[in-house]
């Protein structure tokens, strides 16, 4: 690159820098990049699935949350897959809580303690009639597998109701909202 000649000298790319060998140079960059990242060990896939409904549950045992799934294929057993969940949950029912599941995700949880419910993340009463929490569930899980691997979100209550992306009572106002939640999938190289 020429220099500026200030005092400083501050290289300046010159307009026929820019288009020189386009878009071969590009391609060659982009090839590059994807080559190091893959090298270094990084994300070699990515799935997202984005739920914008509402979903509500009175179970008293852990149940999906209907559209909070991703499903990835490892491209080798040793790889890892990052899971990352992020849900709008509204509730004032008792025993609210939340747990992965698939793979190997279902054994993240708290340890065994007399009647407690073993979760992730709960409580007795997780926010109040006219708000939501947003809840974040992060493991990384070891599938030990090549075949696909689907991961959700459940959600259970001991009494009353939960509600995903809503507000217990869900006004139809301005000053209420409605939430967006999902969930990601990486796979890492080991």
């Amino acid at each position: 690159m020429p220099d500026t000649g200030a005092p400083w000298n501050i290289p300046y790319v010159a307009s026929s820098d820019l288009v020189k060998d386009w878009p071969t140079d590009s391609q060659e960059l982009a090839e590059a990049i994807a080559d190091g990242l893959d090298d270094a060990g990084l994300f070699v896939q990515a799935i997202q699935t984005v739920k914008t409904d509402t979903f509500s549950t009175t179970s008293t045992s852990f149940t999906p949350v209907t559209g909070l799934t991703a499903s990835i294929t490892p491209g080798a057993a040793t790889n890892k897959v990052l899971i990352i969940a992020q849900v709008s949950l509204g509730s004032t029912a008792n025993g609210t809580a939340l747990r992965l599941s698939g793979g190997n995700a279902t054994n993240y949880v708290g340890a065994a303690a007399g009647n407690r419910i073993q979760a992730i993340i709960g409580g007795s009463s997780m926010s109040a009639n006219d708000s939501q929490d947003a809840m974040t569930l992060v493991y990384l899980d070891s599938p030990a597998t090549t075949s696909s691997t689907t991961y959700e979100v459940q959600l259970r209550v001991n009494s009353g109701t939960a509600y995903v992306n809503q507000s217990p009572t869900d006004v139809n106002s301005a000053d209420y909202a409605r939430g967006a939640s999902s969930i990601t999938v990486l796979e890492v190289k080991a």
